[in-house]
């Protein structure tokens, strides 16, 4: 059980409120979720103490969309541009958009993010200039602080971003990036021209610039001194994180904090105290750093006299993936150790494994811990927040989101009665064992004898039988392809 710390500080009336987003981590990823290969106590105690959801889901089977829908409560339909971005790409979250930390910001909160960002930079309008203050960043967003880098850890640029600015860049070594199919720079290491200088190897793709030993997706030169070193990544964000709590305490503020952790996101790379800390390789190593970071930050919050003022929200932008790009021996080591549970699919998939993930609340407010089986999905975290917070929204303001607060703290058993998913960009939802498909948003007709009727039925929407009921269904996409058979003959 958690205990307050001794030292006493001003107690807010109002909760302060902690996101913590892990970035790819499946829904058997964990103890409390039933894994028994990776030991994860500090989440497990979390776990105990709070509630754990059997049927939650982000929006999406992949990070950006994803993370676009946890901060505006908005599908990621609404947004043609929320996709896996590059790391150049312009920032998708227009700043007259409501999000979370502007909802925050209302209420008189400080809010900060630290960590993985992955939604873009910059308003789009001319190529980003990584040596001068960038016009749109998280700053602008309702974020008062923010600690992050620009997108994944396997693309560049690999450098911090504090603000507007990239963090210890010397004005002498610029830094220039570029996505093109070949290098424009003749005088930086690659995969192809310096597999000599790789310590971990590509499966796929990750054959650009080499950072840090580290075949990257994109080409990146100059910056130096800004280049973050992988193992050091965890320990740095963590340290923000820290800090922040601690200002916010000291400025006897209430707070938000975004805390979207890298792990275990490829390229997997522990800091030394976490390499052979399981079993299963880097993947299971990060995963064990990560509870670590989850325990650091609990410890925090105790050592300021707050964690019983302090709402936690532990979850995953998407499910888990085993080789993502890299020969990090994932498959190999994996063992028996099922990364989804007992879902079918994972990252990229119309399968449950793909956006069914681990959720955690820990609060004081919760009137139920244990284990609830609510459906609820991230995207009514804006409508729930409000909710809490007793403010008013626009009508504009997160169009998706529901307000859900009662099954976040345990009070609702039940949450939606329906919820919607994009997996890899394309749409389905789920509701009392069924599956809907907006047929004019599939991409790939399912048998080559279709495609005679494909066409003619792209106007429709479909529904189609699945296996299993919603809270028990190892994968929300197991189509009868009779049933398509002869669903299609109607037309």
């Amino acid at each position: 059980m958690f205990r307050q710390g001794k030292q006493a500080v001003k107690k807010s009336a109002q909760q302060n409120v902690v996101i913590i987003y892990a970035d790819d981590l499946g829904f058997g990823d964990l103890g409390c979720y039933g894994s028994r290969k990776i030991d994860t106590p500090n989440l497990d105690r979390l776990c105990a103490e709070g509630l754990k959801f059997t049927n939650a889901y982000s929006t999406s089977a992949v990070c950006t969309p994803a993370r676009f829908s946890i901060l505006t409560g908005r599908y990621p339909f609404r947004n043609d541009q929320a996709h896996i971005l590059p790391g150049d790409a312009g920032c998708i979250i227009k700043r007259e958009l409501d999000t979370v930390p502007k909802l925050f910001q209302r209420a008189g909160y400080h809010t900060g993010i630290v960590g993985k960002w992955h939604l873009g930079l910059g308003d789009g309008s001319k190529p980003i200039d990584w040596n001068q203050e960038i016009n749109l960043t998280p700053i602008d967003l309702g974020f008062e602080e923010s600690f992050i880098f620009p997108a994944t850890a396997d693309r560049v640029p690999c450098v911090f971003l504090e603000g507007r600015s990239v963090v210890n860049l010397d004005p002498k070594d610029p830094i220039e990036v570029s996505y093109e199919a070949e290098s424009p720079f003749e005088d930086i290491p690659t995969y192809d021209k310096n597999p000599e200088l790789l310590r971990v190897r590509s499966s796929h793709g990750h054959d650009k610039s080499i950072v840090n030993g580290i075949g990257r997706i994109g080409y990146m030169r100059g910056g130096s001194k800004a280049v973050w070193k992988d193992e050091e990544l965890a320990e740095t964000f963590l340290n923000r994180a820290k800090q922040f709590i601690s200002d916010s305490c000291k400025a006897e503020k209430p707070f938000f904090l975004y805390y979207a952790l890298h792990q275990p996101h490829v390229p997997r790379v522990p800091s030394a105290r976490f390499e052979g800390a399981t079993g299963l390789g880097p993947r299971g190593d990060v995963i064990a750093e990560l509870d670590w970071c989850v325990g650091e930050v609990m410890a925090a919050l105790e050592k300021e006299g707050i964690l019983d003022n302090t709402m936690i929200i532990f979850s995953s932008d998407n499910g888990p993936v085993l080789d993502d790009g890299y020969l990090d021996r994932a498959y190999e080591l994996n063992g028996t150790h099922r990364a989804a549970g007992p879902l079918r699919g994972g990252k990229y998939s119309k399968f449950d494994g793909g956006t069914r993930i681990p959720f955690i609340v820990y609060s004081s407010a919760l009137k139920h811990r244990g284990v609830s089986e609510a459906l609820i999905s991230q995207v009514d975290l804006y409508a729930s927040f409000a909710h809490m917070l007793g403010i008013e929204t626009r009508e504009d303001s997160a169009v998706d989101s529901q307000d859900r607060y009662a099954a976040l703290i345990g009070e609702d058993p039940a949450g939606r009665s329906e919820q919607r998913t994009y997996p890899a960009g394309k749409c389905c939802a789920a509701a009392a064992g069924y599956t809907y498909l907006p047929a004019k948003e599939l991409h790939i007709c399912p048998l080559p004898e279709l495609k005679p009727v494909y066409q003619r039925i792209r106007s429709f929407t479909i529904w189609i039988m699945i296996s299993g009921s919603r809270t028990t269904s190892p994968g929300i996409m197991q189509i009868r392809w009779r049933r398509w058979r002869s669903v299609c003959r109607r037309f």
